[in-house]
């Protein structure tokens, strides 16, 4: 599992922190290993009743850049650096 610290960014301010991303997905291949993180060009998509995302992630998975939307609230520009 990779874990990345997160910021936020609304339409009328700067980067602000968000809640860590926590994140995990394996079939038959891990394409976000369980204990790794995912491989420059990866992307991720999410939809549900906690939000929805798109993000990809670069230099070896030690960053993502996408979107978020989460309940209640706008589309957001979404940004994390990997922690752990």
């Amino acid at each position: 599992m990779a874990t990345y610290n997160t910021e936020i960014q609304t339409g009328g301010g700067g980067w602000q922190p968000d809640a860590p991303l926590k994140l995990s997905i394996v079939n038959r291949n891990e394409v976000v290993p369980g204990s790794g993180a995912p491989s420059t060009g990866t992307t991720v998509t999410w939809s549900g009743d906690e939000g929805n995302g798109s993000v990809t992630f670069f230099d070896g998975g030690s960053n993502f850049q996408g979107t978020a939307q989460f309940p209640g609230e706008g589309p957001v520009a979404y940004r994390g650096t990997r922690t752990g």
